[in-house]
């Protein structure tokens, strides 16, 4: 009994490093057309307005791997009160990576890396781009995964590559990262699996990465290394480390065994480099 057993732990470890190795080499299980990721994707989203007629500068949101929870409404609004429309992207209910703990599949890098969620932003911008009321000035903000896709996305679009699991791009991968003004990244994964720093950086695009001292789930010395390589392009990367932060300090639901703690001090002072990051891309007050 104990020899079935352990033969069938190696059984499961070799098929997680299998698939693993999918995911890097850029194979999904599924491939859609545009057409069809938005069919499945606008269905969930969620879009905040602010007050007046716009058109407006806009805001896109990725949650992290667990999907969206109350942090990224709190960002939302706060994009809203600064006068930017929001839109939540639910990479995960469309999937049902919502129902029976399959969120931790996303969090393992079994299902849905970051390079293949990246076709969810490229269609999310081309939504945005088609409405009346929305400005050519798109901020992109993806807390732990969603950093990681936002990443995958620049990557993607820089080198025309298009992402795993779209069929083809929405628009041309340019005229889609052109409205994109900077990347707000709270405690981003920036690890082996994360293939941004294999292309050049837009020198024009501006990041900011919040980050936490003690994540014990995305490296913080990544995070200050794919920093480096991106400032090697000429781009402007800034990043601040919040001394004592966990990871995933600006949310307030957890599932019932993380030992992660929400941090309403932590999470006002990512506010607040947030604010000045936007005031430097000279768009917002």
């Amino acid at each position: 009994m104990i020899w079935w057993i352990a033969g069938g732990l190696v059984v499961i470890a070799l098929l997680f490093g299998l698939n693993t190795l999918r995911h890097a080499a850029g194979v999904a299980t599924i491939d859609d057309t545009p057409e069809r990721r938005e069919e499945r994707l606008s269905a969930h989203w969620r879009i905040l307005r602010p007050e007046g007629s716009g058109p407006f500068p806009a805001a896109i949101l990725l949650s992290g791997c667990d999907g969206v929870h109350d942090n990224m409404g709190y960002w939302a609004e706060q994009f809203a009160k600064s006068g930017r429309l929001a839109m939540i992207v639910d990479s995960h209910t469309p999937r049902g990576l919502d129902q029976h703990e399959s969120w931790r599949l996303v969090c393992a890098g079994q299902a849905l890396p970051g390079a293949e969620r990246a076709g969810d932003l490229a269609v999310a911008l081309q939504v945005l781009g088609a409405m009346d009321d929305v400005s050519d000035d798109v901020v992109v903000l993806g807390a732990s995964h969603g950093g990681w896709t936002a990443t995958e996305f620049v990557a993607h679009a820089t080198s025309g590559t298009v992402p795993p699991g779209l069929t083809a791009w929405p628009a041309p991968p340019d005229t889609l990262l052109a409205p994109v003004r900077g990347l707000l990244l709270l405690y981003p994964y920036c690890g082996i699996l994360n293939g941004a720093d294999n292309v050049d950086w837009p020198s024009d695009l501006p990041v900011l990465m919040v980050l936490a001292e003690n994540d014990r789930i995305a490296d913080v010395d990544d995070c200050l290394a794919m920093a480096e390589v991106f400032r090697t392009s000429g781009a402007a990367i800034e990043t601040e480390v919040l001394a004592g932060a966990e990871h995933g300090f600006d949310q307030r639901e957890k599932s019932p065994l993380s030992s992660l703690t929400f941090d309403a001090a932590q999470r006002n002072k990512a506010e607040g480099f947030a604010r000045a990051f936007m005031r430097g891309l000279g768009s917002d007050d």
